[in-house]
């Protein structure tokens, strides 16, 4: 193991030598989220000086940037008289540079500044039916990249080399976090995957299509890459979303400018109950482009029943994480009961300490909820099989 800590200005530009004699470093890489990360090292001044707002900090791993972006909160100090007679210790939070771009909102007119924005209440920025990568480097470039106004300009962002990956979908967004935008066109156009990475002088934005790699990465206890797994199971938030477009009829008499109603539902009201929720989507004017339609399947994924499935593995000779597979990846992992189950890597998480080495492990699976049709018969069965040795 070989980590170097380095600190630059939002510039990229090195500042200082390498942070020396740190004694505790954590990192997740997150699946189409910004990063989140912590180092600890003495408090000596001239480190302290180093962790100030603005800069960044990148973690070279092997001589490789495993990530790089901005402090989050530079300086948590710590000193005490009982159990440190030195300088005390210093704990700084960071992120990678997608934390930058997801400070962003989406401009109904991105070559407008906030104040000359449109005052119809109906203005929103639409891009329809074209491919998904290319709505998602056209959003963050009209936003924060170099196509934006200069004032919204992330230093140093460029859009990466484009991938050829997605298929055509459509959005329509008015002042919409710029992430949540991109997550949306991700996953309604072929479940995309997007980053950020330091490469010289840039910062460089890129879109990507996870890998299906089930036959060849597995996780399981006899593989001695399985560390722990959990799951719960729920009804569901809702079974019918009962989405509203169209523009709201008390601003305009104009008969084409009223609501469009679109239900979308997932069939779970079949096992559980009709369980109803609106989506608002004022100022898309109709389902032409299926923006109202994929709205509806959007919120399903979030309020389909609440199957929960976490998973960590950890790394091995066999089978590394950024070398075998990465995040989005679609993965293998075998349960002690036996069964077999599908799902991507969320989180790689690196911890590591000067003594101790560093240790990777992987999170598969959202620790919150997991809703596919498929995932939900999983658990179902999963349930069933430990009820069944519960009884023997």
């Amino acid at each position: 193991m070989t980590i170097q800590l380095l600190v630059t200005d939002r510039n990229l530009n090195v500042l200082g030598d390498p942070i020396p004699k740190w004694t505790k470093l954590s990192c997740d890489l997150n699946f189409n989220k910004p990063a989140s990360g912590s180092i600890t090292l003495p408090a000596w001044p001239s480190t302290v000086e180093l962790l100030q707002p603005g800069n960044r900090l990148v973690v070279v791993r092997d001589n490789s940037i495993w990530c790089a972006g901005p402090f989050e909160e530079p300086q948590n100090y710590k000193w005490d008289l009982e159990q440190d007679n030195g300088p005390g210790t210093v704990t700084a939070a960071f992120s990678d540079d997608l934390a930058r771009v997801a400070g962003y909102l989406t401009y109904p007119d991105p070559t407008s500044d906030f104040e000359a924005q449109t005052t119809t209440s109906d203005e929103v920025r639409s891009i329809t039916s074209t491919n998904a990568e290319t709505i998602i480097r056209t959003l963050v470039n009209e936003n924060c990249g170099p196509g934006a106004l200069s004032s919204r300009q992330i230093e140093q962002l460029v859009l990466d080399d484009v991938a050829g990956v997605g298929s055509t979908t459509s959005i329509s967004t008015r002042f919409q976090a710029l992430l949540d935008a991109c997550r949306t066109v991700a996953a309604g156009g072929g479940g995309l995957g997007f980053r950020t990475r330091q490469d010289a002088g840039q910062i460089k934005f890129g879109v990507y299509a996870p890998t299906d790699r089930t036959g060849t990465a597995r996780f399981s206890k006899g593989l001695g890459n399985l560390r722990s797994v959990g799951f719960t199971m729920g009804a569901p938030l809702a079974t019918s979303e009962l989405v509203q477009g169209g523009n709201d009829p008390a601003e305009t008499a104009t008969p084409a400018n009223v609501r469009v109603y679109v239900e979308v539902a997932s069939g779970a009201a079949a096992d559980w109950y009709r369980v109803e929720k609106l989506v608002e989507q004022t100022g898309t004017a109709d389902d032409s482009n299926g923006e109202l339609t994929q709205a509806g399947t959007l919120a399903l994924g979030d309020d389909n029943p609440q199957a929960s499935l976490s998973t960590v593995t950890v790394d091995t000779p066999d089978l590394k994480a950024g070398r075998d597979y990465g995040l989005g990846d679609r993965v293998t992992i075998a349960l002690p009961t036996g069964l077999e189950i599908a799902d991507i890597v969320q989180t790689i998480r690196l911890e590591a300490t000067p003594d101790e080495g560093e240790l990777v492990t992987t999170v598969i699976g959202d620790s919150d909820k997991s809703t596919t049709t498929a995932m939900v018969r999983v658990v179902r069965d999963l349930a069933r099989r430990l009820g069944r040795l519960e009884a023997r």
